[in-house]
């Protein structure tokens, strides 16, 4: 699924130099002038409301980035699939029934999008996937190192056992099946932590959905028994708070708690690891990752070749087309002891928004305030 070419010039610097118009001097005007006006309109699809990062970083980003890049004439139109392929399909008709110029595509499901993406193809009107990788004929990919998300998981899993051997029997809750990301953190995971430890039980876990992996975890610990859990990776932090849930009903809490992975460093997952209940998340920067999309949209449809392939340097294969032109944006494990240096510094929460009444006190010996 993936196959990564490295880029000749870091991404930063190939922006900044597209900025000056210095990208490569014997370009043809189209390339440091627009062929379009800034009036532009960029479809944005999300796929589901059960992660809040979409509707709280995501598009709010986007739609920023989009405004600032078009001296504030470009628009957006905004959907969210509600974890529903055939939602999402109706929601990609109308917006190339109304001529958008470009639609970010974050699909529901990779496949079955796939027919949708041709017919937009068709209309002319490109497809950059956003986040995950849809099949079909898209122009471009913008997302996180989908596999590095899994080797970060698997690695800090192992790191949190300490003396990782075969005795030890964790527990694998990867995401949904119809996400190809999931399978590719699955694969990441694996790389760390086969032949390490023990899979001593996997789900894949439909919709993302917080209580189906609650289920997940309940027969695991039934199956296992709860003393017997070394470690439990879960594919996110809102799976992560429904595996949580059961290790509780069972009797565990608080040190007695395994380590246990997650994904996307939401408000819940930051916190719970501030009070120890979860080991660690993967942070992934938003901003990054959102505006280097909303980028490539308005570079593409304004017919900014050069940026555009500036934005997307390297190279991934789908299951339907090679050689998609990309743009893999880096990863960070986030623990206890480098909260303030990531989410905090970023922005991305104040030391305030996690530190709510039931967190002050281990906020207090992080020295959080």
């Amino acid at each position: 699924m993936r196959r990564i070419a490295i880029a000749v010039v870091a991404s930063t610097m190939t922006l900044s130099l597209a900025g000056c118009g210095m990208l490569d001097a014997g370009s043809d005007s189209a390339d440091a002038t627009p062929t379009r006006s800034n009036d532009v309109t960029i479809g944005v699809l999300l796929p589901e409301k059960t992660n809040t990062r979409y509707a709280e970083f995501d598009y709010p980003i986007i739609k920023e980035k989009i405004a600032a890049l078009t001296d504030g004439k470009g628009k957006t139109a905004y959907a969210n699939a509600a974890n529903s392929a055939k939602v999402q399909d109706e929601q990609m008709q109308k917006m190339i029934d109304d001529k958008v110029d470009c639609i970010l595509l974050d699909a529901v499901d990779s496949k079955k999008i796939a027919g949708m993406v041709q017919k937009a193809k068709d209309a002319n009107i490109p497809v950059i996937a956003y986040d995950r990788l849809a099949q079909g004929p898209i122009d471009a990919y913008v997302s996180f190192d989908n596999e590095l998300v899994g080797e970060v998981q698997g690695r800090s899993l192992t790191e949190a056992l300490g003396t990782a051997d075969t005795s030890d029997k964790i527990v694998m809750i990867n995401g949904s099946p119809t996400d190809p990301n999931a399978a590719q953190f699955k694969e990441g995971a694996l790389s760390e932590l086969s032949g390490r430890v023990t899979i001593a039980a996997e789900y894949d876990t439909a919709d993302w959905s917080p209580e189906k992996a609650q289920e997940h975890m309940t027969e695991a610990i039934g199956k296992i028994g709860k003393d017997n859990i070394a470690a439990v990776y879960s594919a996110n932090d809102t799976m992560a708070g429904g595996i949580i849930k059961a290790l509780e009903a069972a009797g565990l809490s608080g040190s007695d708690l395994p380590p246990i992975t997650g994904q996307d460093a939401e408000l819940p997952g930051v916190q719970r690891i501030v009070s120890g209940e979860q080991y660690m998340t993967v942070y992934k920067p938003y901003r990054a990752e959102a505006e280097a999309a909303a980028e490539a949209a308005v570079a593409k449809v304004q017919g900014r070749a050069l940026q555009f392939e500036a934005l997307t340097r390297d190279k991934v294969d789908s299951p339907t087309h090679k050689d998609i032109p990309a743009k893999l944006v880096q990863v960070v494990a986030l623990t206890k002891s480098n909260l303030k240096d990531t989410v905090i510094a970023d922005g991305v929460f104040t030391a305030q928004d996690i530190c709510t009444e039931k967190y002050k006190s281990a906020c207090n010996s992080l020295g959080l305030k």
